[in-house]
Formats: structure tokens, C-alpha cells, sequence
């Protein structure tokens, strides 16, 4: 009962982040959203930075689980458009928590949470490793560091791009991928 409630929990929070991002989300909105009383969701997590980092992690498991069963006979460059397909896709559903890149108490509960770290260091290397074999077979430039590009893929999983186009209404959202995904790995050359 108290694994599904944590579940029930960390589904809210994860939604309410993706709509809302972290400084707009209460924890009397998470309390609510769940259908228990404020107190009762403080015996499970004991602060709005350990409701994010819990949504966090829940994310970045998924993430390990999908680049996990990536085939290694694809191509690096195959591999790296699935896993940012992947993470848009994710976005799109309204299931990629929004967070702010200058919050010093958030990100010091991400930094001093186990499981998001070793999640997010798996995550970095597998795409890492795949940047690198990129740039070794000539499908992504060698002139471009490999961190800018690993921080560029990054970056998709907050594009408002995504949700400007999907305001717009004049794109489905595979057509939405395809798009971005395009002007991400093919750049805004006429080829």
C-alpha cells in the first residue's frame, strides 16, 4: 500500500512539473492531486526538493530502461536519433519534468540523491559513447566537442519548440519529432 501510494505520489508530482515546473508546483497542489492530506505526503518525502528528485529519478530510470534496449547493431547515430525521439516523446506526453537550471536547493538534493546520479552518469555514458563512435564513423562532426553535442541532445527534453509547435495545432506530434529531430541532427542547411 505505501509503495502505491509513493507511486500515486511521484506520477502527480511528475505531472504537475511537467505543466507547471518546479517553482509554480506546491506541495499543497501534489497533496491535492493525490487525494491526501498535506501531513500524510510529508511522511513520505520530506520536502518538495525530494518530490522532484523522486519524479527525476523516476524519469531517468525510464530513460536507462529505453537506451538499455537500444540494439548495439544500430548505427550510433540510429541510436542517439532514438533515444532524443525517445525524450521528445516523453515531453510531448507531458511526462518530462520541467525543472530550473538555477535552483541551488534542487540541485543540491539531485546532486546528494544516489540514484539519480548513478542514473544520470549510465545515461551521459551510453550517449557519450555513441557521440564519440558518431564522430569516429563521420555522422556527426569531429570539429564539435563532444559535451556541446551530449548538452545540445540534453536540451530536447526542455525545448519549448516542442510545445510551441504543439500549441500551434498545425502539426501532429510525430510530425512535431520528425521536425525538430530534423533541424537537431540535420541542421538548417538546404542539403
Amino acid at each position: 500500500m505505501l509503495k502505491v501510494r509513493e507511486d500515486a505520489i511521484v506520477h502527480a508530482v511528475n505531472r504537475l512539473l511537467a505543466e507547471k515546473g518546479f517553482d509554480a508546483m506546491t506541495v499543497d497542489e501534489v497533496a491535492a492531486k493525490v487525494g491526501i492530506a498535506k501531513a500524510s505526503l510529508y511522511k513520505h518525502f520530506p520536502s518538495k526538493e525530494d518530490l522532484a528528485a523522486a519524479a527525476m529519478v523516476r524519469v531517468m530510470r525510464r530513460a536507462q530502461e529505453f537506451f538499455g534496449a537500444l540494439s548495439a547493431e544500430d548505427s550510433p547515430l540510429d541510436n542517439l536519433r532514438a533515444a532524443v525521439r525517445w525524450t521528445m516523446e516523453v515531453k510531448l506526453a507531458g511526462d518530462m519534468p520541467s525543472l530550473p537550471s538555477q535552483n541551488s536547493s534542487l540541485r543540491a538534493t539531485l546532486m546528494a540523491n544516489k540514484h539519480y546520479m548513478d542514473g544520470l552518469m549510465e545515461v551521459s555514458d551510453r550517449l557519450g559513447a555513441w557521440i564519440e563512435a558518431a564522430q569516429a564513423n563521420g555522422s556527426i562532426s569531429r570539429k564539435l566537442p563532444a559535451i556541446a553535442v551530449l548538452y545540445t541532445l540534453y536540451a530536447r527534453a526542455c525545448d519549448p519548440v516542442l510545445e510551441f509547435l504543439q500549441m500551434g495545432g498545425q502539426h501532429s506530434d510525430d510530425e512535431i519529432i520528425e521536425l525538430v529531430l530534423s533541424t537537431c541532427f540535420d541542421g538548417l542547411n538546404t542539403r
